[in-house]
């Protein structure tokens, strides 16, 4: 489907001004990538290259995801790296470690989504769009905003937020959460004491070091540690396993221990890949 769209958007990058692209699907827009058949590949090594094939076309499409992998022994991916960075305060290392689920009007208020239209406005909505003669698309948009009473799902914790996920460490961020007694605090350990630990300290250092980096650069280092997690016994080998072949929930995850994730191991995951093998891009609009 990647291709698909991708040779699609290709013709039209010189010659469309505006682009809609919608879900059949009820539940979400995309449910992500098929993570099961990449890790079941993993089991046959002349697959190694179709695999991470597959990542590659995900990351030249250019586009967003708000859904972090840290549960499967991955790391927010798909251009993540350059808006979780970006949003207010220490939000995006907050939802970058646990997963934390955004639904509806929160997207907008957490600065990932410009615009939040209701779905009963979406055919109007689509209808005023393809009959535009000068392209004004901010303006429709607005149109369709509601006046939005809601509160951000997270208001009353961004404090909490603010001051245990400022710390420099994944360690010390669990220490500080310890330090509260409160129910949303100890959620939020226990959360993350179930996430790939080696994953927790990838992610931090991603959404740390990426901030003042391009888009290009940002899904070029992805790449990266995308191809470094494909091996068999690795942490997205395992946690697709035990979540979602296997469904045991038995996860075995290695290392074992934050103080194992050394920075030595950090190092090799986002070291550079030989030239053939790293990410092309058409770096000219990112």
């Amino acid at each position: 489907m990647a291709q698909k769209i991708y040779s699609i958007l290709k013709q039209w990058e010189s010659s469309k001004k505006l682009i809609i692209i919608e879900s059949m699907g009820e539940k979400a827009f995309c449910a992500g990538g098929d993570v099961n058949s990449l890790a079941l590949a993993l089991n046959e090594p002349k697959d190694l290259y179709l695999i991470e094939e597959t990542f590659k076309q995900a990351y030249i499409l250019n586009h967003l995801s708000a859904v972090p992998e840290t549960a499967i022994g991955l790391f927010p991916d798909a251009g993540a790296t350059y808006f979780l960075p970006r949003l207010k305060g220490k939000l995006g290392i907050y939802l970058g470690l646990t997963g934390y689920k955004l639904k509806d009007v929160d997207v907008l208020f957490a600065g990932i989504a410009t615009h939040f239209v209701p779905s009963e406005k979406l055919t109007d909505l689509k209808r005023d769009l393809l009959t535009l003669r000068e392209v004004d698309i901010e303006f429709v948009l607005n149109k369709y905003q509601p006046k939005l009473n809601h509160e951000f799902s997270l208001a009353s914790h961004m404090s909490q937020i603010e001051n245990y996920f400022s710390a420099p460490t994944v360690e010390e961020i669990i220490e500080r959460l310890k330090k509260d007694n409160s129910d949303w605090a100890q959620k939020n350990i226990n959360v993350l004491l179930k996430m790939s630990l080696s994953s927790l300290k990838i992610t931090k250092r991603a959404i740390d070091e990426e901030k003042e980096k391009s888009l290009a650069d940002c899904l070029k280092i992805e790449f990266r540690l995308a191809c470094t997690a494909l091996t068999r016994d690795g942490d997205f080998y395992e946690g697709v396993r035990a979540l979602l072949i296997d469904k045991d929930r038995k996860l075995v995850w290695k290392p074992t221990s934050l103080t194992d994730v050394t920075n030595e191991y950090l190092n090799k995951r986002f070291a550079v890949l030989p030239v053939e093998k790293e990410l092309q891009l058409c770096t000219s609009k990112l």
